[in-house]
């Protein structure tokens, strides 16, 4: 049986898509080409399905969530903070997983910032 060996991509509608970008080059330091790629870091992917009336993926009207790893939470946190974004106070904890917080993006999407154990 062939196997999907890894994200290839995430892709998003934007009402300005240049200053989206501009948003996730400069506001969480992914560094992207002209077309979008951008080479991550060795480590493991999550694909987790939820019940349809899960608020943990932010508004009903997103269906789905990013999950971006990150080397140390709380220096992405205070970055996120420090350059305005909306930044959500909860931090979770899990034991054997790592550490959890959210920032939603100027156009209104929720994304997860995982910091693995």
């Amino acid at each position: 049986m062939e196997r999907v060996v890894g994200i290839g991509g995430w892709f998003v509608r934007a009402s300005d898509p240049e200053a989206l970008r501009a948003w996730y080059r400069d506001v969480l330091g992914m560094e992207l080409d002209q077309y979008g790629s951008w080479t991550t870091e060795h480590g493991p992917t999550v694909f987790a399905v939820f019940e349809a009336d899960s608020d943990y993926l932010g508004p009903r009207t997103q269906q789905s969530m990013m999950n971006l790893r990150v080397r140390d939470l709380d220096a992405m946190l205070a970055q996120l903070r420090a350059a305005g974004a909306d930044v959500d106070d909860e931090v979770q904890d899990m034991d054997g997983v790592g550490r959890f917080g959210w920032v939603t993006d100027p156009e209104g999407t929720r994304i997860e910032l995982w910091q693995p154990a």
